[in-house]
C-alpha cells in the first residue's frame, strides 16, 4: 500500500531536504575546500584533519550546552517557531558567510558559526514531528524526511560541483566557485523551509507563564531529575549517545578522512554523491519495514552494520574501496537516524518534545564531539589516520549493547549503577 503525506508531513519533511543540501556540503566539497585553504597556508595533512575535527567539535560543545536550554523554552505555547527561524537564519547566514573567508582561521570561525545555527535548528525541528503527524506514522515519515533530504540535496549540491570542478575553464577560479557554492547552498535551505513556517502549528507545548525563561530552566532541571527515573527514556538516550557517534563522526570526517589519505577529490565527491542516491531507497526501505517489524529491531540491524563499516574502514587504502564504504553507509545511514527519530518521538511526552529532544541532542552532540575529537587525537598521537578511524567501532559496540538493555530493560542491579 502506498503511503501518502498530509500537507503539514509534506512540510516538514521539506526542511530535510533543504538543511541536508548544508550537511552534503559540509561532508563533501566543504573539507577539500578547507585543506585547500590548510595547504595554502602550509599545514600538515595531519594537521588539517585535526584541526578539522576540532572545530565539528566546538560547534558541537554550543548545541549541546544551549540546546537543551533552548529546547525547553521552545516547549513553551508559540515559542517554538521563533527559536527554530532564528537557528535557520544562523546557520544559513553563517553558510553564506563563509563564501568570503579567504583564510583558514577565519573559515573554521565561521564554519562553527553556520553549523551551530544549523545543529540547533535541528533540536527544534525534530522536536516538530509530534505536532505534525501520530504514533502510527512516525516511523514512515521520519523516514521520508531522510530519503527526501538525501535525493533532494543533491540538487544544489550537483549544481555546486560542476562549478567548483569546473571553475578553472570557466575562468572564475576556486575562491570565487565556492562562494557561489556557499551562496546557492544557502538560498536552497531558506527557501525548502519557507513552506514549513508557513503551515505549522505547535499543538503540544506548555502553557505561556510569567518569566517563561526563568520558567524553561526549572522544567529544565525537573526534567534532567526524572529522567533517570525512567528507565527505558534514559537508558535509549546513553544508547544513542554511544552508536550515534560513530554515525556523526562518519557524516563529518569521511572526506576529510579521504582526502588525508591522499585520494582523489573527485573521486570522494562522486563516492559521496553515490551515498546519497544509495540512502534515498533505503531510507524509504526501513520505513516501511518498520509497519512489519519492530522499529528496535531494526536499529539494532543498523548498529551491527556499521560496526562492520568502521572496522572495513580501519583497512581503507584505495578509491574502490572508499566507493564500497560510500555505498555501505549509504544503506544503513538514513535508517539509523529516521529510526531513532521516531523511536524517541514514541517514548516520550508530547508536550516536553523540545526538552526531550535537547537532551537528546547533548547524547547525539556529545558523542559527535567525542568521535571527531578522538579520532584527531588518535591520528596526530599516532601518526596513523586509520587507527582514529578504528576506534570508532567501540562505541557502536558499547551502544548495542546499552540499547539492548534499554528495549528489555535488563540487569536492574546495572541500570541502578548506570542511574546514580
Amino acid at each position: 500500500m502506498k503511503f501518502k503525506m498530509t500537507k503539514a508531513e509534506k512540510n516538514w519533511v521539506l526542511y530535510d531536504v533543504g538543511n541536508s543540501a548544508f550537511v552534503l556540503l559540509v561532508s563533501t566539497i566543504m573539507p577539500i575546500y578547507f585543506n585547500y585553504l590548510a595547504e595554502k597556508a602550509g599545514l600538515s595533512s595531519v594537521d588539517y584533519l585535526a584541526y578539522w575535527g576540532y572545530a565539528a567539535s566546538v560547534a558541537t560543545i554550543i548545541v549541546a550546552v544551549m540546546g537543551p536550554v533552548f529546547g525547553t523554552l521552545a516547549d513553551t505555547k508559540g515559542f517554538k517557531k521563533p527559536i527554530f527561524t532564528a537557528a535557520l537564519m544562523i546557520g544559513a547566514i553563517g553558510c553564506l558567510a563563509l563564501g568570503l573567508a579567504k583564510q583558514w582561521l577565519l573559515f573554521l570561525i565561521l564554519f562553527i558559526i553556520a553549523k551551530t545555527g544549523f545543529s540547533g535548528s535541528l533540536i527544534f525541528y525534530d522536536s516538530m514531528l509530534g505536532d505534525v503527524t501520530d504514533d502510527e506514522r512516525v516511523d514512515n515519515v521520519s523516514s521520508q524526511g531522510y530519503a527526501w533530504g538525501y535525493i533532494g540535496s543533491c540538487i544544489p549540491f550537483i549544481a555546486c560541483l560542476v562549478l567548483v570542478l569546473g571553475a578553472d575553464k570557466i575562468g572564475i577560479g576556486i575562491e570565487a566557485a565556492m562562494g557561489i557554492s556557499f551562496a546557492v547552498v544557502a538560498a536552497w535551505w531558506i527557501v525548502m523551509t519557507l513552506p514549513l513556517l508557513k503551515t505549522y502549528k505547535q499543538k503540544h507545548y506548555v502553557e505561556r507563564k510569567p518569566g517563561a525563561v526563568r520558567e524553561s530552566f526549572v522544567r529544565l532541571g525537573t526534567t534532567i531529575k526524572n529522567v533517570k527515573k525512567e528507565r527505558k527514556i534514559f537508558l535509549f538516550l546513553m544508547a544513542f549517545f554511544f552508536y550515534i557517534d560513530g554515525v556523526y563522526t562518519i557524516i563529518d570526517m569521511a572526506t576529510a578522512y579521504g582526502t588525508a589519505l591522499g585520494l582523489d577529490s573527485t573521486g570522494l565527491l562522486l563516492a559521496l554523491l553515490v551515498t546519497q542516491f544509495v540512502a534515498f531507497p533505503f531510507a524509504i526501505i526501513f520505513g516501511r519495514l518498520s509497519e512489519k517489524y519492530d522499529t528496535a529491531n531494526l536499529i539494532t540491524v543498523c548498529i551491527f552494520a556499521y560496526i562492520g563499516i568502521a572496522v572495513f574502514a580501519m583497512f581503507l587504502r584505495t578509491q574502490w574501496q572508499f566507493w564500497m564504504l560510500a555505498v555501505l553507509v549509504g544503506m544503513f545511514q538514513g535508517g539509523i537516524q529516521a529510526l531513532s527519530r521516531s523511536y524517541f518521538t514514541k517514548i516520550i511526552p508530547p508536550e516536553k518534545s523540545g526538552e526531550y529532544f535537547g537532551l537528546m541532542d547533548i547524547c547525539g552532540k556529545g558523542a559527535s564531539f567525542l568521535g571527531t575529537t578522538v579520532m584527531s587525537l588518535v591520528s596526530q598521537l599516532t601518526g596513523n589516520i586509520n587507527l582514529g578511524v578504528g576506534a570508532i567501532a567501540l562505541f557502536f559496540i558499547l551502544g548495542i549493547i546499552v540499547f539492548k538493555m534499554a528495549v528489555h530493560e535488563e540487569r536492574p542491579v546495572l541500570l541502578e549503577m548506570l542511574a546514580k
